[in-house]
């Protein structure tokens, strides 16, 4: 016999059909969403991982300042058990528009090179170019390049395996794939190329292949023992510690971790939306569940029938989320990590993973949820249903209300009491939506404010770090001194850290030269958090040797951490150190020889994080802000929508006593307000110093320092905006009120 519950289904539906929309569209937004990222990544972190073998990337290199010969390359391979790799590069600025562009020779036995479009070059003035640099510049195979006066032709559009991330230093914060770019050309059209900015990279492997990180360290610090006396070091990077090799399998993999995480976060709040739902559809349906239960109904039947609606909205949600995450959402997401990084060609794969996060492990969760919330009210007793008496504990008499409070007020203040579990879930709700939306508001500012910040405090326009000392006609040129120490600091990131030698009348420095220590930039003492006095200690960077350096005050300079001595204290402490000699100027200094010039440091040099992360990560922003104000419409909606069903008998005899529709919103819809634009106020400063505590958090796993900083406007236009969406959800719950009839007050009397 058919059951006879089954027709009641579509009833369900249609009355519940607003709060079943909402969830089904939730539902729909975070598993399209996060099973898009997860396949996008999952494929992308298989093809970049299969990219070590399949390319040959190195295990590491390191730069001498001239080039080696062959019996001493042989010597450093046999003690050192490796395999070297001659991998030069020239790095030359384009004429055709404002970039570096670093070429290397043909590579046939490491890092080999992935071609997306287009074919390798064979002639000599043919160049194949990296993809994001291609699109950057909008070139394209056919189009031509100006470099160093000569015009070469981009016959091939490739990635370079040891630059999946365009680090031009492998110290920098961030990388930049509009002002930098790489590319490989025929080994004749190399050589054609001028020398003047000729760097001796070797690359290579070693014999034995390290089990992980820990060994990998571990072996390259007996290289480095090897190489360093028999030639004179300009860099040395383990594969491990290189940023451009590294940095691309460690983000993808750590994003993936954090939207699984965050996926679960808004399962976890969904969960207790969707606990006070069911108890409110029990306490509504009381009547009829007591009724059934009389007519020989068992608790399984019941408890399988009201599991009906919402695991079908479930299954709706999820079979829609997963056909958008394979296709227009992968697609999404993908370029999200295509306009970022310079990737192999991938395959979008199936990801099991994809389906057990975010489906069928966020459907077991509800489902054990309506079945725990479902059977703690069904063995209550058939009587207990037709009396409506749900409570499980005896019912304790209300605390009284001071009778001063005028009568309204009072009135507002038992409809919170009364409903406090839904308005604690609304707060913890709005917590995380408001945490969501202030990160999707926040950092396009904070970009710009970082931005503007380096601008507003540069040393100098331009700053000349030479291989040799060299002398300039441009009067407001500067010499100093410079040297780069490795601060290895646990829970901080491995980096680099340049300490500069200032003479006392400098014109671009002022600080204390008398100081009893040296002098850190500002950045530096926010990221370490130091003060006057502290030591910090600095290693090396091919040697064991420590220097224990004391605090002795600090310098406006909020972007870049660095640390300033004076010239002679400079001397005096790093006399045993190759330095190398800088120089501050305003303009730029044409009378150097170009092949002196180590590094320079520009403007465009120190915002590249700004613009790269802005070019990144500008449509994630945007879904995190759609995010943010879909989640807290949705936990507003849903709670208060319960709180007026909860509450219609009573709404409805206030209407019988004469209270007008106005008079009625003022206190239902008005209690409900003041807990929602009070968790506003309350839980965007909350959110504000989560996310300034992760920020810090996550940025001890990147080199140089990122300030949070978010002004007091922007959080008043995210309570703006929240209590904007806030009035609309309102509209909707006024209306509902108006729709409530007075004959609810007769239904359900005892």
């Amino acid at each position: 016999m058919k059951n006879p519950l089954i027709k009641r289904i579509p009833r369900e539906l249609k009355s519940e059909f607003g709060k079943q929309l909402a969830i089904f569209l939730f539902f729909v937004m975070v598993i399209g969403a996060v099973s898009g990222f997860i396949i996008s990544a999952d494929s992308m972190i298989k093809s970049y991982n299969d990219s070590f073998g399949d390319y040959a990337v190195e295990d590491g290199n390191f730069e001498l300042r001239d080039k080696a010969d062959s019996e001493l390359l042989r010597s450093i391979e046999e003690e050192g058990k490796i395999k070297v790799y001659e991998n030069f590069y020239k790095q030359e600025e384009t004429g055709s528009f404002e970039s570096k562009l670093r070429i290397y020779g043909e590579r046939k036995e490491i890092d080999r090179v992935d071609i997306w479009e287009g074919s390798m070059p064979a002639a000599e003035d043919e160049i194949a170019i990296d993809r994001l640099y291609a699109e950057n510049h909008k070139l394209e195979p056919g189009s031509t390049i100006k470099l160093d006066g000569k015009e070469l032709k981009v016959c091939g559009i490739a990635a370079l395996t040891d630059y999946s991330a365009l680090f031009e230093n492998p110290t920098d914060l961030m990388f930049d794939n509009d002002l930098f770019g790489v590319g490989v050309m025929s080994d004749a059209g190399f050589n054609a190329l001028p020398d003047s900015h000729l760097h001796y990279i070797y690359s290579w492997h070693y014999n034995t292949k390290p089990a992980d990180d820990a060994e990998a360290k571990t072996m390259s610090e007996e290289l480095i023992k090897v190489i360093a006396p028999k030639a004179q070091l300009a860099g040395f990077i383990p594969e491990y510690a290189n940023q451009a090799i590294v940095f691309t399998g460690n983000d993808m993999t750590g994003d993936r971790t954090s939207i699984i995480v965050f996926l679960y976060i808004t399962v976890a709040i969904l969960a207790f939306v969707f606990s006070i739902t069911i108890d409110s559809t029990i306490t509504a349906e009381a009547g009829v569940i007591g009724t059934l239960r009389a007519s020989g109904y068992s608790r399984g039947e019941i408890l399988r029938h009201y599991l009906i609606v919402p695991m079908m909205t479930l299954t709706a949600a999820a079979i829609v989320g997963n056909v958008l995450g394979y296709t227009l959402l992968e697609k999404f997401m993908a370029k999200a990590y295509l306009d970022s990084y310079s990737l192999t060609t991938y395959k979008v794969l199936f990801s099991a993973d994809a389906f057990l996060y975010t489906t069928l492990v966020p459907m077991a969760i509800m489902l054990a949820i309506n079945v725990i919330t479902l059977m703690s009210k069904l063995k209550l007793s058939p009587l207990r249903f037709l009396r409506r008496d749900l409570s499980r504990r005896k019912k304790k008499k209300s605390f009284r209300l001071n009778t001063r409070i005028p009568i309204m007020i009072r009135f507002r203040l038992r409809i919170i009491f009364q409903n406090l579990p839904n308005y604690i879930t609304l707060i913890i709700g709005s917590f995380l939506a408001n945490a969501i939306l202030l990160f999707g508001m926040i950092f396009e500012p904070m970009l710009v404010n970082y931005s503007d910040t380096v601008k507003e405090n540069m040393l100098a326009s331009d700053i000349y770090i030479l291989k040799t000392d060299a002398d300039t006609s441009v009067k407001s040129a500067e010499k100093g001194q410079m040297i780069s120490l490795t601060s290895e600091v646990e829970g901080y990131v491995k980096e680099d850290i340049p300490i500069y030698g200032i003479k006392r009348d400098s014109r671009y420095l002022d600080f204390d030269h008398d100081t009893d220590g040296l002098i850190f930039s500002t950045a530096y003492q926010n990221k370490y958090k130091l003060d006057v006095g502290d030591t910090v200690t600095l290693h090396q960077q091919y040697g064991d040797k420590e220097y224990k350096l004391k605090v002795g005050g600090f310098y406006e300079y909020p972007a870049t951490l660095a640390i300033f001595a004076d010239a002679d204290k400079f001397s005096e402490l790093f006399a045993d150190e190759d330095s190398m000699t800088m120089i501050f100027s305003d303009q730029k200094l044409d009378d150097i020889d170009s092949r002196n010039i180590a590094a320079t440091i520009t403007e465009n040099d120190l915002t590249k994080t700004s613009r790269q992360l802005t070019r990144s990560m500008g449509s994630l922003m945007t879904i995190f802000l759609a995010f943010g104000i879909v989640m807290f419409m949705l936990v507003i909606y849903l709670l208060a929508k319960i709180i007026i069903e909860r509450n219609a008998q009573s709404i409805s005899m206030t209407k019988i006593l004469g209270y007008t529709d106005r008079e009625i919103n003022g206190l239902y819809i008005r209690a409900t307000t003041i807990v929602a634009l009070g968790s506003i106020i309350l839980t965007i400063p909350l959110a504000n110093l989560l996310l300034d505590k992760v920020f810090e958090i996550v940025f001890r796993s990147f080199p140089g320092y990122f300030e949070y900083s978010v002004s007091p406007l922007l959080l008043l236009r995210a309570g703006l905006l929240g209590t904007g969406v806030y009035i609309m959800i309102a509209l909707l719950l006024i209306r509902k009120v108006k729709r409530i009839k007075l004959a609810e007050a007769l239904k359900n009397v005892e």
